[in-house]
C-alpha cells in the first residue's frame, strides 16, 4: 500500500511539471517570425516537403525541435533545422510549440 501512495505521489509530480512547463504562446509567436519563411506566417508550409505546424500537437513540436537540436534527425534539410534548433533554449521551444499547437 505505501508503495502505491508513493507511486501516485510521483506520478501526480510528473503530471503537475508538465503543467508548469507548459509555453507561452504569445511568445511563442513573437519567436516564429523566423520560423514562417519556411513554415509560414500562420504554420502551413510555403515551401513543398516542408511540414505545417499548425494546429500539431505540442509535445510532438517539442520533442521534433530538441531531437534536431540533438543532432537526433539528420537527412535532407535536416542541417536547417538543426542550426535553427541550436538557437533555441528550453523556454524558446515550449513558446513555440504551444504557439503553433494553438492555432486551428
Amino acid at each position: 500500500m505505501k508503495k502505491l501512495a508513493i507511486g501516485m505521489v510521483l506520478g501526480m509530480s510528473l503530471f503537475a511539471g508538465q503543467t508548469l512547463a507548459a509555453g507561452d504562446a504569445a511568445a511563442g509567436q513573437a519567436k516564429a517570425a523566423v520560423c514562417a519563411a519556411c513554415h509560414g506566417a500562420d504554420g502551413i508550409a510555403v515551401i513543398p516537403g516542408y511540414p505545417n505546424l499548425k494546429g500539431q500537437n505540442e509535445q510532438y513540436i517539442i520533442s521534433s525541435i530538441k531531437a534536431y537540436k540533438n543532432k537526433e534527425r539528420n537527412g535532407g534539410l535536416a542541417a536547417v533545422m538543426q542550426a535553427q534548433a541550436a538557437m533555441l533554449n528550453d523556454a524558446d521551444i515550449a513558446n513555440l510549440a504551444a504557439y503553433y499547437s494553438s492555432l486551428k
